[in-house]
């Protein structure tokens, strides 16, 4: 399958997990992808590993140092991947952090942390992506990573939710204002993922003792996921692929959930 074939994208917070795989599942059906992350070095590691997938189904790949808070490095990502590439087609937003605490020791430097990169970012990131693509005078698709954390407030990481929240408001605010320059935005929410930033959150819960013991949370979390198992980050990337490709280029202003059947909405 080639559904992603000529089509250029920028994958950001791709180091690792989720980020990285929509990149290499993008890479396997054709497209050119910029991996971006904070963490210049090992998103440079992440893009040198996949070069030879690149060459393999015809894509091009490259990687930028990103702060996704900062608009003069997303200006810099952008400009980046449209010198390598030729142009932009395709902008995840997919960078985000989580830093559990108990609701009532929620501290303003927790909030900004938290909502500054899942929320400014995902605003600047839908920004700037829609500014090139006007400069071109392209068709062009925004796609943000929501959560389960999105549809539901969780105990213990409220600013999260609040976060994930605002990026379903954003994806359909977006999606009303960009449909003249026939930009779509669309977005995707995952369940538990096992993924490293997972294993994060997994003992800052134990340490605000939220839980006990390692892999409590993530039992706890997934007892009811109707799939009977968490999810993978290749659980997600059909998805992803998905509304990368020409076949979902009539949905905008959409969440799709990823869950396993976690939450029913």
């Amino acid at each position: 399958m080639a559904r992603v074939a000529g089509r250029s994208c920028i994958v950001t917070g791709a180091a690792q997990g989720i980020g990285r795989a929509i990149g290499e599942a993008l890479l396997d059906e054709g497209a050119d992808v910029c991996f971006a992350d904070i963490n210049g070095n090992k998103v440079a590691d992440v893009a040198g590993a996949n070069a030879e997938r690149a060459a393999r189904y015809g894509g091009k790949v490259t990687h930028a140092s990103v702060d996704v808070t900062e608009r003069a490095q997303v200006r810099e990502m952008i400009d980046h991947a449209v010198g390598v590439f030729g142009k932009l087609d395709v902008k995840f937003n997919n960078a985000g952090v989580n830093k559990p605490m108990n609701f009532l020791d929620v501290t303003e430097e927790n909030w900004r942390f938290i909502n500054d990169v899942n929320g400014l970012g995902c605003l600047i990131g839908m920004q700037e992506a829609a500014r090139q693509f006007i400069r071109q005078g392209t068709f062009g698709k925004i796609i943000n990573t929501a959560s389960i954390a999105s549809r539901q407030g969780f105990d213990n990481v409220a600013p999260y939710c609040a976060s994930k929240f605002g990026v379903v408001a954003m994806t359909q605010s977006g999606a009303r204002d960009l449909a003249q320059h026939d930009i779509t935005v669309t977005g995707f929410a995952p369940g538990v993922v096992a993924t490293e930033m997972w294993e994060q959150v997994d003992k800052d819960l134990m340490e605000i003792g939220a839980a006990e013991r390692p892999g409590q949370a993530m039992e706890e979390f997934s007892s009811e996921i109707l799939r009977g198992r968490v999810a993978t980050p290749e659980d997600i990337t059909g998805t992803t692929t998905f509304l990368a490709s020409k076949d979902s280029d009539y949905m905008t202003g959409q969440i799709v959930m990823i869950d396993g059947g976690m939450t029913l909405v």
